[in-house]
């Protein structure tokens, strides 16, 4: 909340326009933004990654039915603060959380494997500060092999289909015989 103070000239000639500069310097300092987050649901987890450039002073504190996130951060210094009631329980004991210079990024353990979480909040009140992941967003519940990329998946398919010395025969592989199309080809001019 901003004060209008007016700015006088007083009979010395000087104004009181720093007083009102120091003024909302010091009210700027004090108060607290939500940093700007976006969340995405794994089958044993809920992700939370928290967009705060060159963060410090991170503090994360997992609740069973809450989350709270402060720090500072940015070139300009902000301070930050979210709070999160979330949709459904978690374990504080198994959520974990990582900053990097552009981020910080929450792991939530859900106390309910497999269960898919519409939303993060506990409310449908939209919040301007949070919004999906897209980019990570999976369909997990039709999905068997969650854990596996697809990479992965054709590895072991791979792997199961057996080693260099159980190749198939294939007739006339080992025929070092000319074929009709090994004739020798011309000069490149």
């Amino acid at each position: 909340m901003l004060q209008i103070i007016s700015c006088n000239i007083n009979q010395s000639g000087s104004h009181t326009g720093a007083i009102v500069q120091r003024r909302k310097k010091l009210l700027l300092d004090t108060e607290m933004q939500p940093a700007t987050a976006k969340w995405y649901d794994r089958r044993d987890y809920v992700f939370i990654e928290f967009c705060v450039e060159d963060s410090k002073d991170v503090q994360v504190k997992f609740e069973k039915s809450k989350l709270d996130f402060s720090c500072v951060g940015g070139t300009d210094n902000l301070k930050h603060q979210n709070e999160i009631d979330l949709f459904e329980v978690i374990d504080p004991n198994e959520s974990k959380h990582k900053r990097t210079d552009r981020s910080v990024l929450c792991c939530l353990r859900k106390s309910e494997s497999g269960k898919s979480w519409p939303r993060l909040t506990k409310d449908k009140a939209k919040l301007n500060w949070l919004s999906v992941d897209f980019n990570n967003w999976k369909d997990w519940e039709d999905d068997s092999d969650e854990e596996l990329s697809s990479f992965d998946r054709f590895s072991e398919m791979m792997n199961n289909m057996g080693g260099d010395d159980e190749l198939p025969e294939v007739d006339g592989a080992d025929d070092d015989s000319a074929d009709s199309d090994d004739e020798k080809m011309p000069d490149l001019e």
